[in-house]
């Protein structure tokens, strides 16, 4: 963090004395206005709700610009790794600031393959939830009580710790999540198998069964890879800001983890595919295909209510570059599945041409997202509509624990303490029961 030539100069109207502040510059990306000594100085805070204009951190692992589309893990641009890279190559830049050569990515990915398996005692923990709990209820419960099993990395303050721990949570998250499918539906849990890639790994964990061998498909396992580099980390959003803010009071990096899943699971943030999903099932109710035009009529009338999910993005001002991305990956799994006229992925594809042409549309950049196009993936694959957030929280475990890791090396790091502006009583006294 530098020093900017320039500094902020805060005046007031009523003749209190005026305050400099310090800026400082990024290596690329707005300058940030330094007010931690402001409250000092002036006996007042600054107030922006959502922090959509305070920079909580200063960090070196993502940087959007939202207004080019464009989105860097460590420098890279997301184009170049989704297309050159596995998401083990982008798990190991994102932890260690820098893509692996042939044998950093052997034996990281050795490393995460002997970490796959769970403790035997985490099935009698799943035997207590209802077979139709949400899977993210259920992930936040298993993700959490990893740190009952492990208590070897739980010190988040040992570098080493977080190391195993940051190992633990990538490899073990598959499982879980395949674990909490198998429970749903009645069959057996499935063994990780060490000669499987990650994606591979997870599909065999999801569909097969003891009874007859699966082999997992190419086309399936590259587009499962894909889907979970685009996932892997996204700068300071509310699952990653909320990771940071209950790992920065000291407790385990698994708890800190499970509060990321818990976030997550809103509609507005990882839940955002399976509301698409979830949209594009009723407008099929509707009529399909023959509603389309119909249903983007109520979008654009302010007073209906009616929500255009999967469109648009709170940072991005332009076309998600994750999208373009999700695009192709999209084709080549409905290709591969002979799927191109299934009704709902034909109606998905009506509404994105839609949603490309229309003036409403494009003038106020409502482009499909990443949500949009990965949920039609998912539902291709065979993952169920519920498990899409699950999925989701897999791949950014990678990034979460990145950016927990970074704040805990931050020799400038606080346990997070936002303040208020507060509009409630004044203080007041307690009347006896008998006279109020």
């Amino acid at each position: 963090m530098k020093l900017a030539d320039n500094k902020a100069t805060l005046s007031f109207s009523n003749g209190s004395p005026s305050v400099d502040l310090p800026v400082y510059q990024g290596n690329v990306g707005p300058d940030v206005v330094d007010i931690r000594k402001l409250y000092a100085q002036t006996g007042m805070f600054t107030y922006d709700p959502g922090f959509l204009s305070t920079a909580s951190c200063q960090s070196a692992i993502t940087y959007i610009d939202g207004d080019k589309g464009e989105l860097l893990y460590r420098g890279y641009p997301i184009e170049q790794l989704a297309t050159n890279c596995d998401f083990m190559e982008t798990c190991h830049l994102l932890l260690y600031g820098e893509l692996p050569n042939p044998t950093q990515k052997a034996d990281f990915t050795k490393l995460v393959t002997n970490h796959t398996m769970v403790n035997e005692q985490m099935q009698f923990f799943l035997r207590g939830f209802r077979r139709d709990a949400h899977p993210m209820a259920i992930m936040t419960g298993l993700v959490g009580a990893l740190s009952a099993f492990y208590h070897d990395s739980t010190d988040i303050t040992n570098p080493q710790h977080r190391e195993i721990a940051a190992i633990r949570l990538i490899a073990k998250m598959p499982t879980l999540v395949a674990m909490a499918y198998k429970y749903t539906i009645g069959q057996p849990y499935m063994y990780p198998k060490n000669n499987l890639s990650y994606a591979g790994n997870f599909l065999h964990m999801m569909f097969a069964t003891p009874c007859e061998e699966y082999v997992v498909s190419p086309v399936l396992e590259r587009a499962l890879d894909r889907i979970f580099t685009l996932h892997a980390d996204h700068e300071q959003n509310a699952s990653t800001s909320t990771v940071r803010l209950c790992g920065s009071s000291g407790t385990n990096p698994f708890a800190a983890i499970a509060a990321g899943v818990a976030c997550l699971w809103g509609p507005a943030h990882g839940g955002a595919n399976e509301a698409c999903l979830n949209m594009l099932t009723d407008i099929q109710k509707m009529g399909g295909v023959a509603k389309v035009g119909e249903f983007m009529e109520k979008v654009k009338d302010k007073n209906s209510g009616v929500k255009l999910m999967g469109f648009g993005h709170r940072v991005y001002k332009n076309y998600d570059p994750r999208a373009k991305l999700m695009q192709e990956t999209c084709k080549e799994v409905l290709a591969e599945l002979g799927l191109e006229n299934d009704p709902l992925f034909k109606l998905a594809m009506a509404l994105e041409k839609i949603a490309l042409e229309d003036d409403y549309f494009v003038s106020r950049k409502l482009y499909p997202n990443v949500d949009f196009y990965s949920g039609i993936v998912q539902r291709a694959i065979g993952i169920p509509t519920p498990l899409f957030t699950a999925v989701f929280a897999l791949a950014r475990t990678s990034g979460w624990i990145a950016q927990l890791n970074e704040m805990i090396g931050d020799p400038e790091y606080k346990i997070g303490r936002p303040r208020q502006l507060f509009t409630g009583s004044e203080k007041r006294d307690v009347k006896p029961i008998a006279t109020r």
